[in-house]
């Protein structure tokens, strides 16, 4: 699901299941190669931002052998910690530089 939200942004939802059945609709913010692996990063698209829950949600993606994308989440806590880390990196550079440009 996509909604056009004018030239300068555009926000994309992509409902998941988890184990239990559960639906979760999530706003994709970005994706990221690391350490041989591709790592979506979302925010809750229906949880409060004031939710105490409300964070930042990373999950890898895998291509099958039919070619579709499959979504999992990341059991080991160092590791989600480490590509936290770095998607929070990420995301920062890109801040900084549309900051930088919208000082010109």
């Amino acid at each position: 699901m996509s909604e056009d939200f004018g030239k300068d942004f555009e926000a994309n939802y992509v409902t998941i299941v988890d184990d239990d059945g559960t639906e979760f609709e999530l706003e994709y913010i970005d994706t990221m190669d690391y350490n041989g692996s591709t790592f979506n990063a979302y925010l809750p698209a229906d949880m409060d931002e004031n939710d105490p829950d409300y964070g930042l949600i990373i999950l890898r993606s895998i291509i099958d052998e039919n070619g579709d994308e499959l979504l999992e989440s990341i059991d080991d806590d160092d590791e989600l910690t480490d590509v936290y880390n770095h998607f929070m990196v990420l995301l920062y550079e890109d801040e900084d530089e549309e900051d930088v440009e919208e000082d010109k």
